[in-house]
């Protein structure tokens, strides 16, 4: 025991050694045995990185319709023609632009629709929707 009372009821302060000692042998004995095994190593050839970031960020690609169903990519009027031509420059870039559809509120779907249909055969794989909050009244 680690504290023993003596006849005259004091308190007797020596500590037992004993368990510092054992664990102190059970380290040293897992050192002798982990220093040869980590001098026995594998060379890898590691990639070397760069510090400079990547500026990956893909480029939005705006298509507007009017009420009249005039087309508008990134505010230049262009004809049927012209949007398809525009959007097949556009997929083959990397990354891959995103595309934004805006239609007006009186164009009839149709013509939202042929600008999907020309953005999927173009290629362009993400496609969305601008739209506006109602207001509250």
């Amino acid at each position: 025991m680690a504290f023993q009372l003596e006849d005259d009821d004091a308190v007797m302060s020596e500590i037992n050694m004993t368990p510092l000692v054992d664990v102190m042998l059970v380290l040293l004995i897992i050192f002798i045995i982990t220093v040869p095994v980590m001098k026995h190593s594998v060379n890898i050839a590691l990639p070397r990185a760069s510090s400079q970031p990547q500026d990956l960020k893909p480029q939005t690609v705006r298509i507007a319709v009017n009420a009249q169903g005039d087309y508008f990519v990134n505010d230049a009027k262009v004809s049927d023609d012209q949007l398809v031509s525009l959007l097949k420059a556009e997929a083959v870039r990397q990354p891959q632009p995103q595309v934004h559809i805006k239609g007006d509120r009186e164009v009839r779907y149709e013509r939202v629709a042929q600008a999907m249909a020309a953005a999927q055969r173009a290629g362009l794989q993400k496609i969305g929707f601008i739209t506006e909050r109602p207001f509250k009244e």
